[in-house]
C-alpha cells in the first residue's frame, strides 16, 4: 500500500466530514441519492461518448491503483546503474554471449529491458540502440497517460454535472414552492447538494488520481531512458567507469552509484 496516498485521502476526508460535525448536528440533509446519480452517472456517461470503452476502463483502474506502492522507487535507479555497470564488466571479460547468458530469462521479468538488451546482443550500435529504445519509451509513455488524460477530462465535467443537479433540484423547487413556500429553504439545500458532489468527486477523487498516476509514468519514463543511456554505451563498449558516469549524470548525486565503494 502507498501509505501517503492512504493516509492524504483518509485525512481529507475526516476534515470534510468534521467540518460538517461541527457546523451541524443535522447531517442527513449532506445526503442526496438523485444528485449523487446523476454526478457520477452523468460524468461516466459523457466520458464513454468521448473515449473508447477499454481506455475509460484503464483509467477507472488508476483510481484503485494509487493506493498501492508505484513500481519504480527512488533507490530503484540506482540499482539499475548497478546493474548495467555489472553488464559492462561482463561484456568485457566475457563478450556478448556472456551477456546473453546472463539474461536469458529477462524477458519476463521487464519487457523494456529485455528488448533494449536484445538489441545489444543483436548488434547494433550505441546511436541505432540509443534511437530505438527512446521511440520505445515514447511510444510507451503517449499510451500509458492516456487514463491520465481520461481522469483529467472526467474532474472538469463532474462539477458541470454537478450543477444540472443543482438546476433540476431547483426547478422541483420552484415547481413546489406555491403550494408549500415553507419548503423554499430545504429545496434550495437539496438543490445545491448536486454542486458540492460535483466538486467533490473532481477535486478529492479524479484530479489528485490523475496527478498521481501521470507523475508515477513520468518516473517509470525517466527510468527506461536512463536504462537506454546505459544500454547504448553497452552496445559501444564503452567502459564501466564511463557507464557509471554519464549514467550518474541523470540522477540526483544523493544516490550515485559508486564502483570504488563496492571494490573496499
Amino acid at each position: 500500500m502507498s501509505m501517503p496516498t492512504v493516509i492524504g485521502f483518509l485525512l481529507s476526508l475526516l476534515l470534510f466530514f468534521g467540518a460538517i460535525a461541527l457546523s451541524t448536528s443535522n447531517l442527513h440533509i449532506f445526503l442526496h441519492l438523485t444528485g449523487f446519480m446523476m454526478v457520477i452517472g452523468g460524468t461516466l456517461a459523457a466520458t464513454l461518448v468521448a473515449f473508447e470503452a477499454r481506455y475509460v476502463k484503464q483509467a477507472l483502474a488508476l483510481l484503485r491503483a494509487i493506493f498501492f506502492s508505484p513500481k519504480i522507487a527512488r533507490e530503484m535507479l540506482t540499482n539499475e546503474v548497478a546493474r548495467v555497470i555489472r553488464w559492462g564488466y561482463l561484456v568485457q571479460k566475457g563478450g556478448i554471449t556472456a551477456l546473453e547468458t546472463d539474461t536469458r530469462n529477462l524477458k519476463n521479468q521487464d519487457a523494456f529491458l529485455a528488448f533494449g538488451i536484445n538489441l545489444v546482443i543483436t548488434g547494433y550500435t550505441g546511436p541505432e540502440v540509443r534511437q530505438l529504445l527512446e521511440n520505445q519509451i515514447e511510444t510507451t509513455f503517449q499510451r500509458q497517460i492516456v487514463p491520465t488524460d481520461i481522469l483529467k477530462y472526467m474532474a472538469s465535467n463532474a462539477p458541470a454535472f454537478g450543477m444540472m443537479a443543482t438546476l433540476v433540484g431547483l426547478v422541483v423547487m420552484l415547481d413546489n414552492m406555491g403550494t408549500d413556500p415553507s419548503k423554499l429553504g430545504p429545496g434550495m439545500a437539496v438543490g445545491l447538494l448536486g454542486t458540492l458532489y460535483g466538486v467533490l468527486f473532481a477535486r478529492m477523487v479524479l484530479t489528485p488520481a490523475s496527478n498521481k498516476a501521470h507523475q508515477r509514468e513520468s518516473i517509470i519514463r525517466f527510468r527506461n531512458m536512463l536504462v537506454a543511456e546505459g544500454l547504448a554505451l553497452l552496445a559501444e563498449r564503452r567502459s564501466p567507469r564511463f557507464i557509471q558516469d554519464a549514467m550518474n549524470s541523470y540522477l540526483d548525486p544523493k544516490i550515485h552509484f559508486d564502483i570504488d565503494k563496492i571494490r573496499r
